[in-house]
C-alpha cells in the first residue's frame, strides 16, 4: 500500500510540474515589443518577432490570437527544434491616424502561459498635400 501512495504521489509531482512549464522555460524572443516607427494612414504594417527554442526539445507555437480585428497575425506552424527560431508575424491595419499599441497572444503547446507580443507606432496623414480646387467665376 505505500509503494502504490508513493507511485500515485510522484505521478501526480510529476504532471503538476509539467503544468507548470513557463514560456521563458522553452522560448526567448529576440523583443516583447517591436516599435515600427511612423507610418502612412491606409498603408498595413508588420511587425516579426523572432523566437528560438532554449529548451531540449521540439517547442510548437500552437496559437497566436491579435487583441483586435485591426491586426492579423502569422506563426511558423512546424515544431521548432531546440536551437533553432521560428517567427511571430503581427500585421496592423494602419487606417487611422494616431499611436497605436496592438498586442498578439501567444500560446504554446504543452504550456499553460499565454505571453503577449506588442507592436507599437504611430499612424501619421498622408504626405500628399491635398489641393482644393476652387472656382472664382464673374
Amino acid at each position: 500500500m505505500k509503494h502504490l501512495f508513493l507511485a500515485c504521489f510522484a505521478l501526480i509531482t510529476l504532471r503538476v510540474s509539467a503544468q507548470t512549464k513557463k514560456v521563458s522555460d522553452v522560448a526567448k524572443f529576440n523583443s516583447m515589443t517591436v516599435d515600427l516607427g511612423k507610418v502612412k494612414v491606409g498603408t498595413p504594417v508588420t511587425g516579426t518577432f523572432v523566437v528560438t527554442n532554449i529548451s531540449t526539445t521540439p517547442i510548437v507555437i500552437q496559437d497566436v490570437q491579435p487583441s483586435c480585428g485591426c491586426t492579423k497575425s502569422d506563426f511558423t506552424k512546424e515544431p521548432i527544434q531546440p536551437g533553432k527560431t521560428g517567427t511571430i508575424t503581427a500585421t496592423y491595419n494602419a487606417a487611422a491616424v494616431g499611436n497605436f499599441n496592438k498586442s498578439v497572444y501567444v500560446k504554446f503547446a504543452d504550456i499553460n502561459e499565454q505571453i503577449a507580443l506588442n507592436i507599437v507606432g504611430t499612424v501619421t496623414a498622408s504626405t500628399t498635400p491635398q489641393t482644393a480646387t476652387t472656382k472664382t467665376g464673374n
